[in-house]
């Protein structure tokens, strides 16, 4: 039996062949399949929904995209699609890729990311911890509620976790929530939310 190497695509083929495919990121040139099923993007949604009722509330001039890619400038053939994306709608004039594509290249641009945990889970804990940490995205969110995550990240008995990540001299520092736990955003101050709002 042979084996055969994974096609690797430059970011310029994954935006041409991808670019508008929901279901695909790129990380070092492979093509990720983020799996998602209807509970995951109910869940997203959920999530979604729930920032953008704060955004409103405290009159914060950002927005939620749709659809959204990030290109980290250090790495040159990855192509991030986060399941929430908030942006600073002034920074985005900075954007280069903006007008013509939804890619962001600009971590400054982003306040925050969640990420809903799928099969592939190693690359919400880890690969995009780092990503999201260089580009100096002050908050990360790992939305866990099917308690997919190693033993390493959400604790033995593996249970439904909600990990936020905040930026502190460049290094994220992680609060675990459980069900039952309200969640405390840096960011956000004034969210209500618990695990179990988002799962419902």
């Amino acid at each position: 039996m042979t084996y055969t190497p994974p096609k690797l695509f430059t970011f310029e083929q994954f935006i041409a062949e991808y670019g508008d495919n929901p279901r695909y990121e790129l990380i070092d040139g492979e093509l990720r399949d983020m799996e998602p099923t209807g509970l995951h993007e109910e869940v997203s949604g959920n999530i979604a929904g729930r920032i953008y009722a704060e955004i409103l509330h405290d009159n914060l001039n950002w927005l939620i995209p749709k659809s959204c890619l990030i290109k980290p400038p250090a790495a040159e053939a990855t192509a991030l699609r986060p399941d929430v994306i908030v942006l600073d709608k002034v920074k985005l004039s900075q954007e280069p890729l903006w007008q013509k594509e939804p890619i962001i290249c600009n971590g400054n641009t982003i306040k925050l990311v969640a990420e809903v945990v799928s099969t592939n889970w190693q690359d919400d804990y880890a690969r995009k911890v780092e990503e999201y940490a260089f580009l100096q995205i002050p908050e990360y969110w790992i939305v866990d509620f099917r308690g997919l995550g190693g033993l390493q990240f959400i604790g033995n008995p593996k249970q439904p976790t909600f990990t936020v990540c905040q930026l502190v001299n460049g290094i994220y520092q992680q609060q675990q929530y459980r069900l039952g736990d309200t969640i405390s955003s840096p960011l956000l101050r004034n969210l209500q939310l618990k695990l179990d709002d988002v799962m419902l």
